[in-house]
């Protein structure tokens, strides 16, 4: 089976390689592509699915983009049931997890070492960034379009909320407001207020309302995996519609940028994720099968959304306690965007480099801690990322039609950005609840339920 898999995998390759001969390099990825097709129903893994959907998704976009632009809508049917979920099950797995296991002692402990890790993780992603963007220097000899420079934004187009504004927004105003709106850390902060204030009630006035939420974690749980059963659909869709929409022509001028970040994101695999899990002896081939499917998911869909539910269910049958895991993935969505603090540093440095405009050591570093601050809480802020570079472009004088230019690749950009996201928050999970056994219980790690699919 594996065999096969190398083999039509090999054969689709080629088949790009022979893009320029449409009939033979057409015919070798649609016969790759039914093989796969085969295989893959005999696995009945839905990330290998998964994975079919996404390669069968590029094919389409590429070779009937008219169709393939019609198709986003199957992704945003997924996106929608999904974001249905993430509210009602952080809400239920934070609050009895502290209310119903005893875990308020500790709380703040766990707290403080997710945050020191989620300070270390990305801050050596901003610096992997900013050494791979000097050392390809991508953004040398980059023409920008006379278009975009006249669409130069103004030099607070950029300017995002400061401090005081994003600690505001943490605490929820109106429960039904932060649910309604999904915003994942004001609900995380209420179910860890309300799940303190249960813990600290008599057993015989908390049980009754404990049974409940206990209750409605395990249905959000089976809805889940209801609704995974359509993600292969809505991952090849979302490629499908990237692709179609794109158009591989838009790439030429950028594909240096977009090797390097890849480059980047491998580096920040080798260096970064690999001996983290070394020290703290996360078992590799377990992690990366428990986060296999949600990082599929996110890379697909671009959305770190649509692979949080997933992304907790696996980290908990990977043996990380849930009420850590409901704390620490949920957190990580506004501490630790690891894939979008590389992507920043790497593109603020390119306007840079596009612009003629020579940065010295300091005044990279000087920006790389601009980011680092200004980069907290971006989650579920919709086009985040660019606002934040506009704003750090408009603090450094930079133009901003380089960074305007960047959105034609940001859609591929933006699947490895949240791939990362993803497989950055389940390894923090990890790394917290392997952190927190020291001395107590170890948590089993790598033991895989026989609830994941083999």
């Amino acid at each position: 089976m594996w065999i096969a898999t190398a083999v039509s995998l090999l054969v689709y390759a080629v088949g790009c390689v022979l893009a320029g001969m449409p009939a033979g390099g057409l015919t070798a990825r649609v016969a790759a592509l039914a093989v796969l097709a085969v295989v893959t129903a005999r696995r009945r893994s839905l990330t290998a699915w998964t994975f079919f959907a996404i390669l069968a998704g590029a094919e389409l976009g590429a070779d009937a983009p008219g169709v393939a632009v019609h198709l986003h809508v199957l992704a945003e049917i997924f996106l929608r049931l999904v974001r249905v979920i993430v509210a009602p099950l952080i809400l239920g797995t934070l609050t009895t997890g502290i209310a119903g296991h005893g875990q308020l002692k500790s709380l703040g402990r766990v707290a403080l070492k997710t945050l020191v890790y989620f300070e270390v993780v990305t801050t050596l992603a901003l610096l992997i960034g900013a050494v791979a963007i000097n050392l390809s220097r991508a953004g040398e000899g980059v023409v920008v379009p006379a278009a975009l420079l006249a669409q130069e934004a103004p030099a607070n187009a950029g300017a995002h909320v400061g401090f005081e504004a994003f600690l505001l927004n943490v605490f929820p105003e109106n429960l039904v407001s932060a649910i309604g709106q999904n915003q994942i850390l004001q609900v995380a902060v209420f179910s860890i207020l309300f799940g303190t204030a249960l813990a600290l009630l008599s057993e015989e006035k908390r049980a009754p309302l404990l049974a409940v939420l206990d209750s409605m974690t395990a249905a959000m749980f089976q809805f889940t995996k209801l609704i995974m059963y359509f993600a292969p659909i809505a991952a090849g869709a979302a490629l499908s519609y990237t692709v179609g929409s794109m158009g591989i022509s838009t790439l030429v001028p950028l594909a240096k940028l977009l090797v390097t970040f890849y480059g980047a994101a491998a580096a920040l695999l080798l260096l970064v994720f690999v001996p983290v899990m070394l020290v703290m002896r996360i078992p590799l081939r377990g992690f990366v099968k428990a986060v296999g499917e949600p990082t599929a998911i996110g890379f697909a869909t671009s959305t770190s959304e649509t692979a949080l539910p997933l992304a907790m269910e696996r980290m908990e049958e990977f043996g990380v306690p849930r009420w850590i895991v409901s704390f620490v993935i949920p957190s990580g969505y506004s501490f630790n965007m690891t894939g979008s603090s590389l992507y920043l540093s790497t593109a603020a440095i390119f306007a840079a480099q596009v612009a003629g405009i020579h940065l010295t050591v300091w005044q990279q570093a000087v920006m790389l801690l601009t980011l680092m601050l200004t980069s907290k809480g971006i989650a579920g802020v919709p086009r985040a990322t660019l606002m934040i570079l506009m704003a750090t472009a408009a603090s450094f004088h930079l133009p901003s039609a380089p960074i305007l230019m960047i959105l034609g690749v940001d859609a591929l950009i933006d699947m490895g950005r949240t791939a990362l996201n993803v497989a950055g928050n389940c390894l923090a999970a990890a790394v917290v609840g392997k952190w927190e056994g020291a001395g107590n219980e170890v948590p089993v790690l790598g033991e895989m339920r026989s609830s994941i699919e083999e």
